[in-house]
């Protein structure tokens, strides 16, 4: 069997208009030492490393330093004292410890600065590739952080009323 009709003509190329820049068919030929892309530099871990150094500092040294605040203030003013009235807490039983629950609140603070820092830093670590997994280490102590220094200061405020 033989075909009857023969192949078709592709069709021509439309002509360039007169003075017009003409393109090589096929595209721009490639030149001999042609552009590469680089190859990725190493990032630095320097980011991660600070965001961990902040989450420490968040979610260690801030709750033990209030800790041992908390046991202070439960030895001079005993739960029985500021949890007497029927109707809740009597904020005057801490009177005579004012100058120890200031400086409860200021780690308190110190700790939630430094812990957002940790968080901010820890995101941008893991985004930039920056030192990941100091990065994902750093996010999850900068949120254990609020949960370890309440549950530190709870427990040593109730063992220093219990002395």
């Amino acid at each position: 069997m033989t075909d009857a009709f023969p192949p078709p003509i592709p069709p021509k190329a439309p002509a360039a208009p007169p003075g017009a820049y003409t393109v090589p068919v096929g595209g721009y030929a490639t030149s001999a030492g042609a552009y590469q892309v680089p190859p990725e530099a190493a990032a630095s871990r320097g980011t991660g490393l600070i965001a961990l150094l902040l989450a420490g500092l968040a979610s260690v040294a801030a709750p033990i330093a209030a800790g041992i605040l908390g046991l202070s203030i439960g030895k001079r003013a005993p739960i029985e004292t500021v949890i007497s009235a029927p109707d809740g807490i009597v904020w005057s039983a801490l009177t005579p410890v004012r100058t120890l629950v200031l400086w409860l609140e200021i780690a308190f603070w110190s700790g939630t600065v430094l812990g957002i820092l940790a968080l901010t830093l820890g995101i941008v670590a893991i985004v930039r590739r920056r030192g990941r997994p100091a990065g994902i280490s750093a996010i999850v102590g900068a949120i254990a952080g609020p949960i370890v220094f309440i549950g530190l200061v709870w427990l040593l405020y109730g063992l220093g009323g219990s002395a």
